[in-house]
């Protein structure tokens, strides 16, 4: 039972992207998500809600098969604001975990679309996990992906 003022859901994880256009592409092309809606927001909710100063932004709303929802912010100021970290590793850094049917095939996609894996292809060698095949990626606007092959 949830209380009252605890989290009860995720609802969506958002990025904010260099070119929306580009992540659009590469959500629905190489990861197989759809694109559900887009607009545009701005003035004084967007600042107030956000802290960004004099923001303006395009976004869009990608869905996985599964339902889970990936929301893409292009920033008119994007060029003025601060970048994620680079590593994976780094203090606040994040990622998201994809389930893949084929890594290599994911990888090929991905990979077409400007992106990299940061390493290679590995088992998981033991635990609840063991056997499911993982590597992570990342793109131009350093955004992290686990992904996950489950064990064949």
């Amino acid at each position: 039972m949830a209380r009252e003022s605890g989290a009860v859901a995720i609802d969506h994880m958002g990025f904010s992207v260099a070119s929306l256009d580009e992540a659009v592409a590469f959500w629905t092309d190489a990861m197989g998500f759809e694109l559900v809606r887009t607009g545009e927001m701005g003035g004084s909710f967007l600042r107030d809600v956000t802290g960004v100063d004099d923001p303006h932004c395009r976004m869009a709303v990608v869905v996985s098969p599964e339902g889970y929802a990936i929301e893409l912010l292009e920033y008119s100021k994007s060029d003025t604001l601060d970048r994620a970290p680079e590593s994976a590793g780094a203090i606040g850094a994040a990622h998201i975990a994809v389930s893949v049917a084929d890594i290599e095939t994911a990888l090929e996609r991905i990979e077409a679309h400007g992106w990299h894996a940061k390493g290679s292809p590995q088992p998981v060698p033991a635990g609840p996990r063991a056997g499911t095949v993982v590597v992570y990626v990342s793109g131009p606007d350093n955004i992290h992906i686990e992904l996950m092959q489950p064990p064949r």
